[in-house]
């Protein structure tokens, strides 16, 4: 639950999730955190989030994590794609998408370096873009996941910063129509894992976008991204 008036910490990828979750906090965002760890996308995602950053008039910070660049031989790294969005129905195409992008502790990693810099700052609150149908594919995703961070922050801070995942309970077709509804500037959005200048269309990311675009009838988002 968020307080009108509570000043946020914000994890910020450029991606619709991160943006949508910054029109439902309703909240003023004290602090924007991008992190770059060798992956694919980040100097799209490094646009993206100023972009951003300038359009809801908040300041952002760019932590580099050269030490997690060297531990992950995969992770975001590699350039793995789907087929077709049919095949996010395949358990075992999921399974093997999860772990060509998979980047041990990731979530954890970044929740708790914002922890430490918000608490710093007088922030309780850490914004987060996590919803339930990433849930299904990657457990950092999770309601159960947000909540063991919660309890563990409690013992790693003084003033118990709390993580808060807006769009915890929904899926993608959800989030897309929650963007549309709120207005919010989806040319800025970048959330394709391969880091080329438009989106791939075929990255698990990318497949996710596209059919809650369809879902909304969204063409001209579709034409906008693909």
């Amino acid at each position: 639950r968020l307080d009108a008036d509570a000043p946020l910490g914000f994890l910020l990828s450029g991606g619709l999730d991160s943006v949508v979750s910054i029109v439902k906090s309703e909240c003023e965002i004290k602090l924007g955190i991008i992190f770059d760890y060798g992956q694919n996308s980040f100097e799209r995602e490094k646009i993206a989030a100023k972009n951003i950053a300038d359009y809801y008039k908040f300041p952002l910070k760019i932590i580099t994590l050269d030490w997690l660049k060297e531990v992950i031989d995969n992770g975001l790294t590699s350039k793995d794609k789907l087929n077709s969005i049919s095949d996010l129905q395949d358990e075992n195409e999921l399974i093997n998408s999860m772990q060509s992008v998979w980047v041990p502790n990731r979530n954890a990693l970044f929740i708790n370096i914002a922890a430490a810099l918000c608490e710093a700052k007088g922030i309780k609150k850490i914004i987060i873009g996590a919803n339930n149908e990433e849930a299904k594919t990657f457990r950092d995703n999770s309601k159960e996941f947000i909540e063991k961070c919660n309890a563990s922050l409690k013992m790693s801070t003084n003033s118990e910063v709390e993580v808060v995942a807006p769009l915890i309970n929904m899926n993608k077709n959800d989030i897309v129509k929650e963007g549309i509804n709120y207005n919010i500037p989806f040319e800025f959005i970048y959330s394709c894992y391969m880091g080329e200048e438009k989106h791939c269309g075929s990255c698990e990311s990318c497949l996710h976008l596209k059919r809650a675009l369809l879902y909304n009838n969204s063409q001209d988002l579709i034409k906008k991204f693909f």
